[in-house]
């Protein structure tokens, strides 16, 4: 079956790529007649040797004020100038000139026939939120008026402001039904993004990702690291390699009529990513820079030096804990992290050919010492057409970078050993960090000193990426256009980590620990569309595509890790991994792996049909194959079928507060093949010494997970088209669940995992609701507000037996998990013992039935999410804030669990000061025991960004639209979570089931406030 896909798809690869060939030259040749030999000599006189005249006039905006900056171009050419600080222009064109051109960022561009004018004055209007823009839908475009599904598009001049490393930062709080969670605080960090709710028992859940037609692989070259003795590092962001200054739009489809054109890997929605491309005109220069600075959002507190001091007293805790000194070793691992963004394009051209070509530089220090993140990238987008007629076209992109990361030794998973975070909370207030002659006090035992972790511990990774596409295509007419997209993703990442010998971490101490690790991913796709777009009929238009896609997914990688010999790595000056080979050879551990290379196969079709723009009904059918699945369910088929109804445009439509109103529904069918390619077969591993293991067992029958959706809602412009609202209504269920499911015990020795689908249901529903107003529109005064929110509800039903994830660590924790998957609760919930308090005469928890019976006891998942921006601009001054927030969920706070907990006070260790100021205080004798004691309300409001700017306009004849601002990111937050941030998903799977809404001593967030200029030349 695989050789099949693989033949198939390259048959109908060059297919059609020899029809492409053709088409050009079929279409040319013949059609015009050999130009006689003398015709050189009888060409009459051309435009540049025709007389010259002079244009002149103002461009001004609503209010009547001139417009500084606005281009203005001879349509079809490149030449042009721009208006000066009073929007006056003024331009030398050749006689006969037809059309001019007038462009500006944030303004509708208007081209202008000149005739025989000598003077064209002109107002632009601001661009609004039209029904006809343009929204990207999957292999195509189609005008916002006429979508039936939930597609939400927004672009550059609404998205958040400040330094992002990945663009889907860009649209956090922006999209009703679209949860935006960055992990940690950690640059370049992975975050959480769910669409509609959480659904997935296996993988991450993330949305699809497509960035100018390509879908990505979702994953992350950067290798993975279990620290030896700390534990296994957070990930990274798979989007960190685009530069967010790159991006012009971004288009999230919701429901599945919207997203079944992505077939098998629509499940968890689709999010389009259209990066900025070149505009006919006069070449220009955009350039951007910002430099910011970083420090710590909030702290949990623990007790300080006099504190500490009474504790021991209190406790009765031996008195040689107070070591005499006054220390805050939280702060000492801890600074003001420098950032640096710097952007600079170039893009141009004419009607025959659009380029764009940019560059940018990103470093941002971390607030933990010796954490950062470091990017250059390099982009470049072409758009060229040929022949007279215009219709052979060609498109290009490439998309490369490179970004470098300085990790901190903070794990998921740390036990008794912790990891930095907890290091630094857990040290003794009273105990100085350094002797007295300046080396780190390192003491024998189990207490670590996170001054020298810091700065003993190295971790650096380097990622180096390349999106290239070539697309070209040839419109047979008007209404038929046939295209091919040939692109290539390939991504190698690097990653070295070493642990100093002097570190007391029992696995490596005196010997030092080193690890070298190296991936790569890379994807290769073929796409053939066909697209047509016609009237029909005098009052029916079809709008209709088909198309064929072959994709394969390519992953391996290799890593070796070593202990230093008995005496230790030795300080030579260098790091463990430049000389790892001088190891012990009995401590070194080489490993390597190649995925069996995963492909997909794919038929797919659409068709809009519009009638009167009153009725439009859109459907849609993929069928994909896939080597992942077994023998009997290689191909799984996605339909779906969505109408609407345009009810302003009917003749009985009369109400004059209301421009438009259209109501909308569908249902769809997606699928998940989020899992490790191979799992459908026997797949085998290599083991030392000439061993080979079986890591699962086939399946022939494992198929595709289905998730089934209905969406109903309405759109509607009123008030002049100043007040938009968008409301829908959704209900996802996710069946046929894919599941790593582990031997039945007693099992004999060697058995390993069988993929299956279970039996089940996972259902989310809710109500989506965005509002975006222009309150006031005044000459020298504007107010925009914009609001989304969204309320969902989660179930499960059907399974045969409860699935347990979320596991807890720690001192004492060991194997203990708190969140199951189990019938009638919320995916995901915390099932736990229920605490009911702190037993006054013994200092001892209390727990409903002694602790034997575990309950529900919270709901990680949120039940309202809610995003608010709004934009205030006075004259040249302008004001845009920022919000999004969380309500419902519940966090499991592992850190107070394990890190900070009393009973560490009688080692010598630091505990939180909330424990020490209840008015029933814990007995140190209390067990480390998991309940719904650290489960806290995770509600939260926090101000993402805030940005005040100043538009300084044009600068002597030079720069042009120059702006300069302040911004501010994470000002500040409302909850009454007692971590660092609520905003938190430290990763915690057991067996591949994901976790939600668990904290245990993550990177803490940063507060970063960005100054920064932007202009054009």
């Amino acid at each position: 079956m695989q050789q099949s896909l693989v033949r198939n798809g390259r048959r109908i690869m060059w297919l059609g790529c020899l029809q492409l060939a053709l088409f050009p030259l079929t279409s040319s040749y013949g059609s015009t007649p050999p130009l006689p030999t003398r015709t050189a000599l009888t060409t009459p006189a051309t435009s540049e040797q025709r007389a010259d005249r002079t244009i002149s006039g103002t461009v001004i905006d609503e209010s009547g004020s001139g417009l500084p900056g606005v281009s203005v171009v001879v349509k079809g050419t490149q030449k042009g100038t721009v208006t000066d600080k009073d929007g006056a222009y003024r331009l030398s064109v050749p006689d006969g000139t037809a059309t001019l051109t007038f462009s500006f960022v944030g303004y509708v561009a208007q081209d202008v026939p000149v005739n025989n004018q000598t003077a064209v004055n002109i107002t632009l209007k601001p661009e609004t939120k039209s029904l006809d823009e343009v929204v990207v839908v999957g292999y195509g475009t189609a005008r916002k008026k006429d979508l039936t599904g939930a597609v939400t598009s927004v672009t550059a001049k609404d998205f958040n402001k400040g330094n992002f490393t990945s663009p889907d930062q860009l649209i956090q709080g922006k999209v009703s039904g679209v949860q935006i969670i960055n992990n940690s605080g950690q640059p370049g960090g992975a975050a959480t993004v769910k669409i509609r709710g959480n659904s997935a028992i296996t993988g991450s859940g993330q949305p699809l990702y497509v960035v100018d037609g390509i879908p990505l692989d979702n994953r992350s070259a950067r290798p993975g690291l279990n620290a030896n003795g700390i534990g296994n590092t957070p990930g990274g962001n798979p989007l960190n390699f685009l530069n967010p200054a790159d991006i012009a739009s971004i288009d999230v489809l919701k429901d599945a009529s919207a997203t079944a054109i992505y077939g098998s890997r629509a499940a968890y929605g689709v999010v389009i990513i259209n990066t900025k491309r070149g505009q006919a005109g006069q070449a220009k220069i955009d350039v951007g820079l910002n430099t910011g600075v970083s420090s710590i959002f909030r702290k949990i507190n623990v007790l300080n030096a006099d504190q500490y001091r009474e504790a021991i007293k209190y406790y009765g805790v031996s008195a040689l804990n107070d070591k005499g000194g006054n220390v805050d070793a939280f702060d000492a691992i801890l600074r003001n992290g420098l950032q640096q963004n710097y952007t600079i394009a170039v893009s141009g051209g004419n009607e025959s050919g659009k380029y764009r070509i940019s560059a940018g530089y990103l470093n941002q220090e971390g607030i933990v010492n010796k954490t950062g993140f470091k990017k250059y990238t390099a982009n470049f987008s072409g758009n060229l057409k040929f022949l007279e007629s215009k219709r052979l076209g060609l498109d290009m992109t490439v998309n490369s970078s490179q970004y470098i990361e300085n990790i901190a030794a903070i794990s998921n998973d740390a036990g008794s050993n912790g990891s930095l975070i907890g290091h630094a909370l857990q040290w003794n207030p009273t105990d100085s960090l350094r002797k007295a002659n300046g080396s780190l006090n390192i003491k024998a035992g189990a207490v670590i000193n996170p001054l020298a972790m810091s700065e003993l511990y190295n971790d650096q990774s380097k990622v180096t990426t390349i999106l290239a596409s070539i697309s070209p295509y040839y419109k047979f007419t008007d209404w038929l256009e046939y295209r091919m997209l040939y692109s290539v993703n390939y991504s190698a990442g690097g990653r070295r980590s070493s642990i100093n010998q002097d570190i007391n971490i029992s696995a490596t101490q005196g010997k030092g620990w080193a690890s070298i690790g190296n991936n790569e991913l890379s994807t290769q796709q073929f796409t053939h569309t066909l697209n047509f777009n016609k009237d029909i009929l005098p009052d029916l238009n079809l709008n209709a595509l088909v198309g064929f896609e072959y994709m394969s997914f390519a992953n391996k990688g290799s890593a070796m890790s070593a202990l230093g010999p008995a005496s230790g790595f030795g300080n030579y000056g260098l790091d463990y991994t430049d000389y790892i080979q001088y190891s012990n050879t009995t401590g070194r551990t080489v490993s390597s792996f190649v995925d069996p290379t995963a492909e997909l196969q794919s038929y797919f079709g659409r068709a809009i049909g519009n009638y009167k723009d009153r009725y439009l009904v859109t459907a849609t059918l993929r069928s994909d194959g896939s080597t992942k699945f077994g023998a009997n369910n290689k191909y799984g088929y996605f339909p779906s079928f969505s109408a609407a109804w345009n009810i302003s445009n009917e003749k009985f439509f009369h109400v004059d507060a209301i421009n438009s109103l259209k109501i909308r529904g569908g249902w769809g069918k997606t699928g998940n093949q989020e899992f490790p390619s191979g799992s459908s077969q026997a797949r085998y591993s290599f083991t030392d010494n000439g061993g080979l293991g079986q890591t699962n067992n086939p399946n022939p029958d494992l198929k595709w997970q289905s998730d089934k959706q209905y969406n109903f809602g309405f759109d509607l412009t009123m008030l002049g088209s100043r007040v938009t609202a968008t409301v829908d209504y959704f209900n996802k269920t996710t069946t046929d669940l894919l599941f790593p499911s582990p031997p039945i015990q007693p099992a004999p020795p060697g058995s390993v995992i069988r993929w299956i689908n279970l039996d089940g249901r996972i259902e989310n529903k809710g109500l989506e609701v965005a509002v975006d107003a222009n309150i006031v529109k005044k000459p020298n005064f504007s107010w925009d507000l914009a609001a989304n929110a969204t309320f969902i509800t989660n179930s499960v039903s059907g399974l045969t037996a409860p699935i347990l994830t979320g596991a807890l660590n720690g001192p004492g924790l060991s194997g203990v998990s708190v969140e199951v998957i189990q019938n009638g609760l919320p995916i995901n919930a915390f099932f736990t013992r229920r605490y009911l308090g702190m037993s006054e005469s013994t200092g001892l928890a209390t727990y409903e039935d002694a602790g034997n019976t575990f309950f529900y006891v919270g709901n990680p998942n949120p039940k309202t999410l809610l995003g608010l921006s709004t934009t205030l601009r006075y004259k040249k001054f302008s004001l845009i804030a920022n919000m999004n927030g969380a309500f419902g969920q519940d966090i499991y706070n592992n850190t107070n669990n394990a890190v900070i907990s009393v009973g560490l006070i009688n080692g010598g260790r630091n505990i939180a000061l909330s424990l020490f100021r209840e008015p029933v205080k814990e007995s140190i004798a209390n067990p480390v025991t998991p309940s719904s004691r650290y489960i806290e309300k995770g509600d939260y409001l926090k101000m993402t960004n805030a940005t005040v700017s100043y538009s300084i306009g044009n600068i002597a004849k030079v720069i042009r639209g120059a702006n300069v601002y302040v911004t501010g990111q994470n000002l500040f937050v409302l909850t009454k979570y007692t971590g660092f941030d609520p905003e938190v998903n430290v990763n915690k799977a057991i067996n591949s089931v994901p976790s939600v809404g668990i904290d245990y001593a993550a990177y803490p967030p940063a507060r970063t406030i960005t100054f920064g200029i932007n202009f054009s030349l």
